[in-house]
């Protein structure tokens, strides 16, 4: 059964008010393809205005607070009903589970599903399941498969409580709780059996089992499933399990990464839906290898060839640069939940430990160098990446020079249809790049033509975006004073006094001491003349979460906001609370550069540049990650990076002198209109640089041609009825 027809299944009980002429918004709600498709937004908007503001633009949570005679309304107004069937007409048609350019490319579109495993995915800030970069790059990466019609069916958890609502105290410490899911608010439904009762997904590898309730999401037609062990079934403490993204406790982060790996490929076998090839994002879910060779050697395989068999179908995608931020167990932890679960794999206890150990840290079992050994596909995120990856895990392969060490890389990229502003696609791509711009935007030819849009039109569209944002700041620090026993001084520090005039740098990202937060604070005083000059003042936005047990990133966060409420900036720098998703969309699309500068080589890839460049934000970045690749001169500002005990003053003095001779100057050399037209200059090469070459389109794109081509045709030739002498199985047709 498909996921939209499962789904629906279990909406029969959802908006009983909701009239049958108009009862397609009900599936139209549960599927978040209205969140990167304007024309299904401004549906609900149209529906009612006022409910899709107070619902923070959330469907299902507006229509539960309708009542049936507004509905009613809508469906007797011929105006809302045209928009309605154009909306439901064209949602149907991208349903179409035979379309998209991945089906009309492959033979056998049907034995070519792809299993994608992660610990966490942003999709839309309704649904909070994410910690940051890792989490929007799986969210992007569901939509993008969709788009193009690759058939991923994805496993995730449920975070009842994994969602930080950030608050800061008058003295700038991070406080704040985690916010419960309201699932019944939610574009999220419960899977159940044609009892109506709860799915239930049973674990037997610890001890009393887990027994595993499943959620479904639906990105399109990308169907996503959730884990959760708040089951009633389950013990008190196992209950837990699913509760927090990332604990802390090394104990439940190994329960947690079971139940993700060995729970998630239950799941999929649960509910019948079969997958040829696995793709692992990060080294948490890896135990999933595990149980898919425990599946082939019950069906009668031998463990080699079973090992061999999954380790040519799975795909393993690395995002962390640095030994210390990869997962290790003890062996004592390995040997207290592996024990009864090994003689199912005819895999003895030495046997598993060498496929998790690493030469460097021997003394304990290491998710990602096991990941590397049992998958036949490695990549990195970006081209250095790829680099230091190669370095860090030769040890794996000493027979190998650095260079031929086999993990490759295929540089992240971003959705461009959630990224972009809808009125800078709309308005001006569509009438400048040609109409199909969407539909073709990993092709550079396509924006070739954006010197042709007038200086004056893209600067004036953005003056109006940078509005909205500082809009939309006040509006927060509007909401924060009503609160009862605000402090004044916070609300001052939240941005009351920018102003949308003065160039705006952007810092949002999660507080972690790699990245550097307080890098623009090295030296007080040059920033106060460089923000304080009446002439071309400029301001900066601080925006990020420090993690709940890391007390140095939230110090980070205190030295920023203590600068936020410094009267001799003048208001002029400010940190804006609670950074979430949406909050996001209004910061890569408002400001007028994007400021990174993590401490090389840290910084994987880094798409929080990649969306802002995409929307005519320049860059002003160390180069690291994604900027090696996309730094070309004229598309923003890089700075080397220093090394030595001084790096932080050194790479900070870069900064300023890139502000104080180029970044200002350029921005206020303004004509008789306003308009900076070398300003204009770099927005337009920014989006020329972008739009095509770091689009989640053409990462899927590579993903499918690159890995999951040979590893469906692995699995296709080792399966039932395929060719098993060795012949090649064209899957794609020649793609």
């Amino acid at each position: 059964m498909q996921g939209a027809d499962r789904l629906m299944q279990g909406l029969k009980d959802k908006f009983p008010h909701l009239p049958e002429e108009v009862s397609g918004l009900r599936e139209l709600a549960y599927n978040l393809w209205w969140s990167w498709h304007p024309e299904g937004r401004g549906l609900f908007k149209l529906l009612n205005r006022q409910g899709w503001y107070l619902s923070n633009h959330n469907p299902v949570k507006m229509l539960n607070r309708m009542d049936r005679s507004s509905l009613e309304e809508a469906a007797a107004n011929p105006h809302f009903m045209r928009h309605y069937h154009s909306v439901m007409a064209r949602f149907e048609s991208y349903m179409n589970p035979k379309s998209g350019w991945f089906c009309d490319r492959a033979a056998f579109p049907e034995r070519c599903r792809v299993a994608y495993f992660s610990a966490e995915y942003g999709l839309h800030h309704a649904l909070p399941f994410y910690a940051g970069g890792l989490g929007f790059l799986a969210g992007d990466f569901l939509k993008e498969c969709s788009d193009l019609g690759i058939p991923v069916v994805a496993v995730g958890f449920m975070y009842p409580q994994g969602y930080l609502r950030q608050m800061v105290s008058p003295d700038g410490w991070q406080v704040g709780a985690c916010e419960m899911l309201d699932r019944e608010n939610a574009p999220i439904r419960k899977m159940v059996d044609a009892r109506g009762d709860p799915v239930t997904v049973k674990v037997p590898i610890m001890d009393p089992p887990i027994y595993l309730e499943v959620w479904e999401v639906l990105v399109g037609k990308t169907s996503l499933y959730l884990i959760d062990t708040s089951s009633e079934a389950n013990e008190p403490w196992n209950r837990v399990i699913s509760d927090r993204l990332y604990t802390g406790d090394i104990e439940q982060r190994l329960r947690q990464e079971i139940v993700l790996g060995i729970g998630g490929v239950r799941v999929l076998r649960h509910l019948g839906l079969d997958y040829s090839a696995i793709h692992l994002n990060e080294g948490h879910p890896a135990f999933a290898v595990l149980e898919r060779i425990r599946e082939s050697v019950e069906a009668g395989m031998s463990y080699q060839d079973a090992f061999e068999l999954v380790r040519s179908s799975t795909v393993f995608t690395t995002h962390t640069p640095v030994p210390a931020g990869h997962d290790v167990f003890t062996f004592q932890l390995m040997d207290k939940y592996f024990g009864t679960y090994l003689p199912t794999l005819d895999l003895s206890r030495d046997e598993l430990f060498r496929l998790g150990m690493s030469p460097a840290r021997p003394d304990g079992f290491n998710m990602t160098a096991f990941a590397l050994r049992s998958s036949a596909f490695r990549n990195a995120v970006s081209a250095k990446h790829g680099e230091i990856s190669r370095k860090m895990w030769q040890q794996l392969w000493p027979e190998f020079s650095v260079d031929r060490v086999p993990i490759e890389h295929i540089t992240n990229g971003v959705h461009v249809p959630t990224w972009i502003d809808r009125r800078l696609g709309d308005e001006i791509f569509n009438r400048y790049l040609g109409r199909t711009w969407l539909e073709e935007h990993d092709l550079p030819a396509v924006w070739e033509p954006i010197d042709d849009i007038p200086d004056k039109v893209i600067w004036e569209h953005h003056r109006s975006m940078k509005e909205m944002l500082i809009a939309k700041i006040r509006e927060r620090a509007r909401l924060k004073w009503r609160k009862a026993g605000s402090d004044p001084n916070n609300v001052m520090a939240s941005g009351v006094l920018l102003d949308p005039a003065a160039l705006t740098l952007g810092f949002a990202r999660r507080f972690a001491s790699y990245k550097r937060p307080t890098l623009l604070l090295q030296d007080m005083a040059r920033l106060a003349r460089i923000v304080s000059d009446p002439w071309r003042p400029v301001q900066i936005i601080f925006a990020g979460k420090a993690h709940q047990d890391d007390q140095q990133s939230k110090q980070l966060l205190q030295q920023v906001f203590s600068a936020a409420k410094d009267q001799s900036f003048g208001g002029r720098i400010a940190f804006v609370e609670d950074y979430d998703e949406l909050l996001a969309q209004y910061l890569v699309h408002g400001v007028d550069v994007w400021v990174n500068n993590p401490q090389p080589p840290m910084e994987a890839s880094g798409t929080s540049g990649m969306k802002a460049t995409l929307n005519g934000v320049p860059q002003l970045s160390v180069l690291d990650g994604w900027w090696i690749e996309g730094y070309n001169g004229k598309n923003g500002w890089a700075i080397e990076g220093a090394d030595g005990p001084d790096r932080d003053a050194k790479d900070a003095a870069a900064i300023y002198d890139l502000l104080e001779k180029d970044i200002v100057p350029l921005y206020y050399d303004v004509d008789e209109d306003g308009v900076s037209h070398g300003w204009t200059a770099v927005m337009k090469e920014t989006i020329r640089m972008t739009g095509p070459n770091f689009s989640a389109r053409r990462m899927a794109k590579e993903y499918a041609e690159r890995f999951y081509l040979p590893a469906l045709a692995a699995a296709m030739r080792a399966g039932p009825g395929t060719d098993r002498g060795g012949g090649k199985v064209d899957l794609f047709g020649g793609i």
